[in-house]
């Protein structure tokens, strides 16, 4: 762990990215396989309605 706080937050705005793309395939891999709104929230932890907000427009 470094005492430089920009090396440390370049590497936490890497993981957000990093966690992004791998939530954004996942989702897809799930609606591929027929899983609903609701139950990818329910994985992810948050509501059906979010989920769905956010990724229900890159299905088209």
């Amino acid at each position: 762990m470094s005492d430089d706080p920009g090396a440390g937050l370049r590497a936490v705005g890497a993981l957000h990215r990093l966690a992004e793309q791998v939530e954004a395939r996942s989702v897809h891999l799930a609606r591929e396989r027929g899983w609903s709104w609701g139950q990818i929230g329910r994985a992810l932890g948050v509501s059906r309605q979010s989920v769905h907000a956010k990724y229900a427009e890159r299905e088209r």
